[in-house]
């Protein structure tokens, strides 16, 4: 089980204890226990794990329920309960929802924390602007709406609750998984503002529907389209699914055909993904940038086997065929859509930036920013590797060398980045599935080794040119 950093986890008690400070006043006398329970339970069921066998049918089987999917539930809560019974609606869902990543209980507990104070922001917000007037006119157990004027508290719980959830998300990403500031909460509002919106309009329809004269089986049919949402996101979990698998099957060729470099795929795309941290990149990029980093050599599966293994020195023309690799591996995936960008960056990840690289002899801003990003970590992981025909160098001196060839052979930029998040983070060497008998590389975990050794911060002696056509 990975371990919870230090601050995520007094980030986590802190909103757990604001979660608890929510739902206290519920104990209070005049709670609608019923229609808690009522909503409770209708949010457990929509986020109940994909074992339910009607679930499981209705969900076309094991993909995952998109998270938020059902947050219309809690906005209608949100709009029918008090601010401390609507925050209580969120636990019992969040608890058993599905979780794929460990330590699961821990993020259960960060999931109902989380969202019971976003429930509750929401409800609040709208009974400051008038919600339970507007939505009947006079407390609870209201009869009609006044609308358009209800748009008006919807909307405010609807913008409240996105905003506590991003505000909270960022904190979260900072903590746990250490991105900068300015990563962690980049983009979280914007990307999620419309979909509360549209979740808030549903909350609403639910409410008014739930107190309607049909009751509470009427507000059941607001459900049928986020069902229908949810099966869409199925297909696509399917596909992406389908994208990783086609990835790791064309990963695990190149690994066998070159026992050399085993492993050096992944680590190049972990690599590359802390550095597109480092630069602010967007999530979708990143995740493309990721399929860069370890499909760069894929053009090797082109490379006669024997160049691949030889041990010493290649010839001249063995490094021509060699320096091949790079357009083999672009026609390999030129025809599959879902790489985008990291296309570009398996053609040109070795090019320079002083122009003397190949495959076209790109310099300076012609050369695509992925590859520009995939070349240095392709370098950095390339010298911090021991392979049979010499051993890796200390991470220090490979930043030192990659330092001398930035603005030459390496982006000045993509440098830093790395040697910024090397500082922050260590280096962690990648594990794959079927890498646990290939010995120290394969069960090494977080190295924490400073960027340099004490002795040579300041200036570092250069440690020889990175290998202008290298097997790595």
């Amino acid at each position: 089980m990975r371990a919870i950093p230090g601050g995520a986890r007094v980030y986590i008690l802190g909103v757990g204890v604001c979660a608890v400070a929510c739902v206290l006043p519920v104990l209070r006398p005049g709670t609608p226990w019923r229609a808690l329970a009522l909503l409770a339970a209708l949010y457990a069921f929509c986020e109940m794990p994909a074992r339910c066998r009607f679930r499981g049918r209705l969900l076309s089987g094991s993909a995952p329920v998109m998270a938020g999917s059902f947050f219309p539930v809690l906005l209608a809560a949100a709009f029918l309960l008090p601010p401390a019974a609507a925050a209580l609606v969120a636990v019992p869902g969040a608890l058993i929802g599905r979780v794929e990543q460990r330590p699961k209980s821990a993020r259960r507990i960060w999931r109902a924390a989380q969202l019971t104070v976003a429930t509750w922001a929401a409800a609040r917000a709208q009974v400051f602007f008038g919600g339970p007037v507007a939505l009947g006119g006079g407390g609870y157990g209201l009869k009609t709406p006044d609308f358009p004027y209800v748009l008006l508290p919807a909307g405010a719980a609807a913008l409240a609750f996105c905003l506590v959830l991003s505000a909270l998300d960022g904190g979260i990403l900072a903590t746990a998984e250490r991105l900068p500031l300015r990563t962690a909460w980049r983009g979280l509002l914007s990307r999620s503002l419309a979909p509360h919106v549209a979740h808030g309009l549903a909350g609403l329809m639910m409410a008014v529907l739930w107190r309607s004269p049909y009751g509470p089986p009427a507000a059941l049919f607001v459900l049928l389209p986020m069902y229908i949402s949810s099966w869409v996101f199925a297909q696509y979990h399917r596909e992406r699914a389908a994208h990783q698998a086609t990835i790791r099957a064309l990963v695990q060729a190149v690994d066998i055909k070159d026992k050399y470099t085993r492993g050096h795929s992944e680590r190049v795309g972990h690599a590359s993904v802390m550095i597109g941290h480092e630069l602010g990149m967007e999530r979708e990029r990143i995740e493309v940038l990721r399929f860069a980093g370890i499909l760069h050599d894929v053009g090797k599966l082109g490379v006669p086997t024997r160049v691949l293994r030889k041990d010493g020195p290649l010839t001249p023309e063995e490094r021509r065929v060699i320096e091949l690799h790079p357009e083999y591996g672009h026609e390999m995936v030129r025809g599959i859509g879902f790489l985008g960008e990291a296309r570009a960056a398996i053609l040109h990840h070795h090019e320079r930036l002083d122009g003397s690289g190949y495959p076209y002899g790109l310099a300076g801003p012609q050369i695509p920013e992925f590859a520009r990003v995939v070349a240095v970590a392709d370098a950095f992981d390339a010298m911090t590797s021991t392979r049979s025909y010499r051993r890796g160098r200390p991470v220090h001196t490979a930043v030192a060398e990659l330092e001398r060839c930035a603005g030459t052979q390496f982006d000045p930029e993509m440098v830093s980045a790395l040697v910024r998040a090397l500082d922050r983070h260590g280096w962690q060497t990648a594990v794959t599935a079927d890498d646990e008998n290939t010995g120290p590389t394969a069960s090494a975990l977080w190295n924490q080794v400073p960027v340099r050794a004490p002795e040579q911060r300041g200036n570092v002696p250069a440690a020889g040119r990175t290998p202008r056509g290298g097997r790595g």
